[in-house]
């Protein structure tokens, strides 16, 4: 992290003062901001380097506040209660971190004996419906923790697990062969995932019928869930038996399963392409659920899984607290955890990584927790660095979405509705004479907005998205952090106009004013905010420091002439703190994968 030179030298003195011997032990003061309501530009915390320097917190600050008052730097410093606040020379201020950016960036990576091979695993869509809001939380959930991780010096691998087989995909399967008569992507003009997805609510539709049959039937049932009744069912029994087809590779089985989920994945793909979501390795449930099978075939031949009398495979967890989970049906047919299992080693072999991410809804906690007892189990020495980031739902005003009762946003739709929205908004600005981008721009504010209110949440936080609230150009949002982003595109366009260089000297002790500061100090906690919210995979961070730095810079340029400024050396001054300011925002921007227009 980029530091102030005489906090380096503080920790010298320091050490002096007290006694001690300097150690590389001993950390260097990092700044913090300082409490709202004092004064100071900055925040010196006593309490954590107490046990260091072995003294009270109290004592060590009024010990700093004596070295730190003497030196040049510092125009004011006080001491409270363990916690010393300075107020920095404008000129020393300034030069510090604007001087170069590009360093001060930089510096947000860990040392290199930190960094670690990190495997994220996200999306996770299922072959029998197109993506839908959640996977689109997920989706940038994933894309921001990956991009967040690799701004930090990390070697980052993110891999997606798609889910196409199993009893959910066979539910599609059965409702297109009986109600399908051969329509396609082409014939229907439907993305092949939403054509699929079609079929998948179709399935339920029937299973619903039927389950209500069951019950006038034999009113016995009547206080039956659904899901006890579905094997009782005709299309559930005719979904289970496609299953053991599939497993047993019956051709015409087969063959249907690869054409539907050809169209499905073509669908994702395009999706994917729209929110900027590639990934390093894509894995096949229809793949991985073998190398499970070959692991539990493993772990029964060494004791470690047993079988029920029924034939299915489980795992006694109970003194983990777990109880016991069936890894293989009675019918030899796998479970969702017997595919984790396969997918899981395959990465670590595939990867070598020091630690694996999940990136998964928290509905899951549970399962994660067994799949991970269960490596443990089979003697895999690194169960213990597996993660699961669990994340809360996220809702529409509208309510909770059902998959197979076809409420679902779908993604793309919301793709089209956030981009109609954002059109909608510029058309009124620009009325009659739209630029010729106007598409680009506005599916970058579009994506932008969404991407952003997603994010602005802590993961764990269940969350209400409402479109038209997350694309207001004033307010929390990120049309707010990108307008700030264009008002310098807008000022350095008019400067290259007026034939202002932008590259001139600054005089950096021009700067003085309060504002200006504020703006410097805000930027010097870049590189920390970045490790903050890697450390914690929580991009949630990140959003909210953009804002604050936006509305910084809004205030500043609300109260100060940029071009128009009394002198030619003070313009420059104040040109340079705006470009530097941008760099910043683009920069966070683009780690939370957000792109900013030329103009809005």
């Amino acid at each position: 992290m980029l530091n102030f030179e005489f906090l380096e030298i503080l920790r010298t003195e320091l050490a002096a003062e007290c006694g001690i011997a300097l150690t590389p032990e001993i950390p260097p003061f990092y700044p913090e901001t300082p409490p709202q309501g004092m004064k100071g530009d900055i925040a010196l915390n006593c309490f954590k380097m107490a046990r260091f320097f072995k003294d009270k917190p109290e004592n060590i600050a009024l010990k700093v506040k004596t070295i730190l008052s003497s030196r040049d730097e510092i125009t004011f410093a006080e001491s409270i209660k363990g916690f010393v606040n300075l107020e920095i020379k404008p000129e020393y201020l300034h030069r510090t971190v604007n001087s170069d950016i590009e360093k001060l960036i930089k510096s947000a990576e860990v040392p290199e004996n930190e960094k670690k091979r990190i495997v994220v695993e996200y999306s996770a869509p299922n072959t029998n419906k197109p993506m839908h809001l959640g996977h689109v939380r997920n989706n940038t959930l994933g894309l921001a923790v990956t991009s967040l991780l690799k701004k930090t010096g990390h070697h980052v691998f993110s891999v997606n697990l798609i889910n196409d087989r199993g009893i959910h995909i066979c539910k599609s399967m059965i409702a297109y062969q009986r109600f399908g008569n051969g329509e396609t992507p082409q014939s229907s003009k439907m993305k092949g995932d939403h054509l699929v997805g079609k079929y998948y609510v179709r399935f339920d539709q029937e299973l619903k019928k039927q389950i209500e049959a069951l019950k006038v039937e034999n009113p016995v049932l009547r206080d039956s869930d659904d899901e006890e009744l579905f094997p009782k069912t005709e299309v559930g029994t005719a979904a289970q038996e496609m299953l053991v087809k599939w497993e047993n590779n019956d051709h015409e089985t087969v063959s249907l399963w690869k054409k539907m989920n050809s169209w499905v994945i073509e669908g994702f793909h395009e999706t994917y392409r729209r929110m900027g979501v590639s990934f390093d390795k894509i894995y096949l449930e229809s793949d991985t659920y073998l190398l499970g099978k070959d692991i539990v075939a493993e772990g029964l031949r060494r004791g470690i899984f047993q079988k029920r009398d029924d034939g299915a495979v489980f795992i006694d967890l109970e003194k983990e607290g777990f109880g016991k989970k069936v890894l293989l049906r009675a019918d030899g047919t796998s479970v969702y955890i017997t595919q984790d299992l396969g997918t899981t080693v395959e990465k670590n072999k595939d990867f070598s990584p020091d630690s694996q991410i999940w990136i998964v809804g928290d509905e899951q906690i549970h399962h994660f927790k067994i799949l991970f007892a269960t490596l443990a189990k089979l003697g895999c020495k690194w169960a213990g660095n597996l993660f699961h980031l669990a994340y809360g739902m996220v809702t529409l005003p509208s309510g909770k979405m059902k998959s197979r009762e076809g409420t679902v946003v779908d993604a793309d739709d919301l793709f089209d509705q956030m981009f109609s929205l954002a059109k909608e908004a510029c058309s009124e600005r620009y009325g009659e004479n739209p630029p010729a981008d106007l598409d680009e721009r506005c599916e970058r504010i579009g994506m932008g907005a969404l991407k952003f209110m997603l994010l602005k949440f802590n993961p764990k936080t269940t969350m209400l998205f409402d479109p038209g609230a997350s694309l207001k150009f004033e307010g929390d949002t990120g049309p707010y952090v990108q307008y700030a982003c264009t008002r310098v595109n807008s000022i350095e366009k008019k400067a290259t106009a007026e034939s202002i260089p932008l590259d001139s000297p600054a005089d950096w002790s021009l700067l003085v004013e309060k504002l200006e500061k504020e703006l410097t100090v805000k930027m010097f906690f870049y590189p920390r905010i970045l490790g903050e919210a890697a450390e914690k995979l929580d991009a949630s961070i990140l959003v909210n420091y953009l804002l604050d730095l936006a509305k910084s810079f809004s205030r500043f340029y609300k109260e100060f002439s940029v071009l128009s400024a009394e002198n030619d050396a003070l313009r420059n001054a104040r040109l340079k703190l705006c470009l530097n300011t941008r760099k910043i925002l683009q920069d966070g921007l683009a780690t939370l994968t957000i792109k900013v227009p030329e103009a809005m």
